[in-house]
């Protein structure tokens, strides 16, 4: 899903609206939403907060988002990621023991889109300037999906990469939400439920290619595979 934010036109392909996987997509949501709730004073994040913040953000980590999820999640955040941010199709996937943990939940494209133009267009000034500097100085295991849109567009993004087994098979997941171009103009959503008979690279590189084809940037694009544990 492709929206040029000045002209207000959004482009799609596939179904949108389907729910797949957000693997760690969903730490954007958790940051938007704990930074607006500091703000606003209904919780106070601490130091350790905002490092955990910084570095769920910044390489995705894992152990960072269990602890801001034991602290400020739960089935009131999800709630608030529907309500506040737009993300109307987001919903925890049943059958697990912990039900209610930020790796157990699927979204749709259109979520993913929604969630990003809530962070350009409608969070405060100072959270959106932090979030954009964050996507924009991800580590290396991030530098792919919207990445591949190039160096001369400036793009930021939050990368997610998971290995899930449902009625689809035991599959990779790649998904990447962003923007590139002057001032964010452009905002990217694009999910990938990978083919089981696929890999990790296949699906990083499939969805890399679709944000360099979007601005015209070389193809394969030049782009950093993860390793498998993100």
């Amino acid at each position: 899903m492709f929206t040029d934010r000045r002209t207000g036109v959004t482009w799609r392909t596939g179904a949108t609206d389907r729910p797949g996987w957000t693997a760690s997509t969903i730490k954007l949501a958790m940051a938007a939403d704990m930074l607006a709730r500091d703000r606003t004073g209904s919780i106070t994040l601490s130091a350790a907060d905002h490092h955990d913040i910084d570095t769920m953000l910044n390489f995705s980590d894992e152990a960072a988002s269990d602890r801001l999820w034991k602290a400020y999640g739960g089935d009131a955040m999800l709630a608030r990621f529907r309500s506040e941010l737009g993300m109307t199709g987001l919903a925890f996937v049943p059958g697990f023991t912990r039900t209610t943990y930020w790796g157990f939940v699927k979204c749709t494209a259109d979520d993913l889109a929604a969630l990003m133009q809530h962070v350009l267009t409608r969070s405060d000034s100072a959270d959106r300037t932090s979030l954009v500097a964050a996507l924009r100085g991800v580590a290396p295991n991030q530098r792919w999906g919207v990445w591949g849109a190039g160096a001369a567009q400036q793009p930021g993004n939050k990368d997610g990469w998971s290995f899930e087994s449902d009625s689809y098979g035991k599959h990779w997941v790649t998904d990447t939400v962003g923007f590139a171009g002057p001032d964010e103009r452009y905002a990217v959503a694009i999910t990938y439920q990978v083919d089981p008979a696929g890999s990790l690279a296949d699906g990083v590189h499939a969805v890399s290619d679709v944000a360099a084809l979007l601005f015209g940037a070389p193809v394969p694009a030049p782009i950093t595979v993860p390793e498998p544990d993100g």
